[in-house]
């Protein structure tokens, strides 16, 4: 599965346009990480551990994009974009989005 931030992807021709596909998660901060983060608020440098989070939390986000798309009998996902918001306090949602199509 080809999933690129492109519009088009040059040297290929969409021939369909299944539309919009998503994938979700939300996830809690883990206390451990914020302790460690709140530390490094007074001291500097990067958070680690909030980092690793947020990543896994994208990567999962992605596979489900991936999987919606696949489900369709897309071989492409084009215009991927990340959006992640605070759903609670302590509560991080991730969304990857973009829209599946076949290529010829």
């Amino acid at each position: 599965m080809l999933v690129t931030t492109m519009n088009d992807i040059p040297g290929r021709q969409i021939v369909e346009v299944y539309g919009e596909v998503t994938g979700l998660t939300v996830r809690a901060r883990n206390i451990g990480v914020q302790f460690g983060a709140g530390l490094k608020s007074i001291f500097g440098g990067e958070l680690q551990g909030l980092t690793k989070q947020l990543q896994d939390s994208r990567d999962e986000a992605k596979q489900r994009l991936i999987e919606q798309a696949q489900a369709l009998g897309a071989d492409a996902v084009i215009a991927m974009r990340f959006d992640t918001s605070e759903v609670a306090q302590n509560f991080q949602e991730v969304v990857a989005y973009g829209t599946a199509v076949k290529l010829g």
